[in-house]
């Protein structure tokens, strides 16, 4: 099957760069491209892609807003954030309104294709511990909250030990070595986790646990 991706960027130059990087791939195709936020939202109703690559500064609805709108809809697609920064506050936001990852701009074509791939199979696309910076970060403009929600409740001891670990940056295969036990039975620990909390991937389970306090802890 194909990937359809979505471009959206104030900047016809990256949009068109970024389009031959991934056209030249079999699996993948752009579908669409779009100047705003505005005109990201319309093409993603229009073209229902699978991947949205979304710049974060736009004119007219910049890429929070459009990430917002986009994410809140049936069968929305999977969205990497595009920054020129990767301690933006307006990272973080996005993040927690669902997108799956962020993306520098300097990236190279090869990680460009990778996250293309990788959020569209609903993996994360971020290494955790980039993502715990910019929470960490973020926590200097006074977000984190340390009340536990009564759907942790929901979670057996060892899935809570799971989400722990993930918070604190560990990779399924890190953690099968803490735990002493295989990474098929990390992954289907996670699986079920983000399941139970309604999250849709790693991501957004480390921005859940640092906003319910579970980052702060050791895991020594």
């Amino acid at each position: 099957m194909t990937t359809r991706v979505l471009i959206a960027d104030d900047q016809s130059m990256v949009r068109h760069g970024f389009r031959m990087i991934i056209d030249a791939e079999p699996d993948l195709e752009v579908v669409a491209e779009a100047a705003d936020g505005e005109q990201a939202f319309a093409a993603c109703r229009r073209f229902a892609p699978h991947v949205v690559l979304m710049d974060i500064r736009m004119p007219v609805l910049d890429g929070l807003e459009a990430t917002r709108r986009i994410l809140a809809g049936d069968d929305a697609p999977r969205v990497i954030i595009l920054t020129t920064f990767d301690l933006d506050e307006y990272v973080f936001e996005s993040l927690r309104v669902g997108a799956s990852g962020f993306l520098l701009k300097n990236s190279s074509p090869e990680q460009l294709v990778q996250a293309v791939r990788l959020v569209e199979r609903g993996e994360a696309l971020l290494d955790p511990g980039v993502t715990r910076r910019i929470i960490e970060r973020f926590s200097e403009w006074g977000g984190g909250q340390v009340e536990s929600p009564a759907v942790l409740q929901e979670l057996t001891p060892r899935e809570y030990e799971v989400l722990e670990l993930v918070a604190h940056g560990l990779s399924n295969a890190e953690i099968a070595e803490r735990l002493v036990v295989a990474r098929g039975t990390v992954k289907t620990h996670v699986a079920r986790v983000l399941s139970k909390l309604g999250l849709r991937d790693r991501t957004q389970a480390v921005v859940f646990a640092y906003e319910h306090g579970l980052v702060g802890r050791t895991t020594s």
